[in-house]
């Protein structure tokens, strides 16, 4: 089979190169597109997840919005209501809920 696929190539062509141009131009478009953006991300979130303190206003990925009243390892201890405590996973966390709020008043 690769032999017939071989004798079906016009001699004297040389399109291997410019093949080899345009995968690895569709390499390096997918790279700067899809995977650099998603490692960016990855780290701005552990970033995130590490500087987490008490006090903090937060939301976690299930939109439960609370207040960080204490931090165990890895676990997060919200207080959600006056006297109402949950515990989430610090990873369950998803954003800082007071930067975005000064972000919206900013923009009002």
């Amino acid at each position: 089979m690769l032999e017939f696929i071989l004798l079906q190539a016009p001699a004297g062509e040389s399109g291997w190169m410019g093949n080899l141009i345009l995968i690895g131009g569709i390499v390096i478009i997918f790279y700067f597109f899809m995977v650099r953006p998603q490692q960016k991300k990855a780290k701005d979130q552990k970033t995130f997840i590490e500087s987490l303190k008490k006090g903090d206003q937060v939301v976690t990925i299930g939109g439960m919005h609370g207040r960080i009243s204490a931090i165990e390892g890895e676990i997060v201890i919200l207080d959600v209501d006056r006297g109402t405590k949950l515990t989430f996973e610090k990873s369950a966390i998803s954003l800082d809920a007071s930067k975005k709020l000064s972000k919206a008043t900013k923009a009002a």
